[in-house]
């Protein structure tokens, strides 16, 4: 879902995963911090680090049984 307004945009992406488990989340941004077997670990923290960059935010709104809902909102202006 995408939305805005005059001063930021706001893009929601979800899925329908098995959700985040609690005592991974605080970690998911990490650099190198995986689950899987065949991970690197970076996808994440790459997000994280080019929102950041633009002076923006990544958080998690929801993840639970039915899947993970993320939240990026980047500003429209420099600040």
């Amino acid at each position: 879902m995408l939305d805005h307004n005059e001063a930021d945009i706001t893009l929601r992406i979800a899925d329908t995963g098995g959700g985040i488990p609690r005592e991974n989340l605080s970690r998911i941004f990490d650099p190198f911090f995986t689950t899987k077997a065949n991970g690197t670990g970076l996808g994440l923290s790459l997000v994280f680090r080019i929102v950041k960059n633009y002076n923006g935010s990544i958080e998690i709104e929801k993840s639970d049984a039915t899947g993970t809902t993320f939240c990026v909102r980047l500003p429209l202006k420099n600040a």
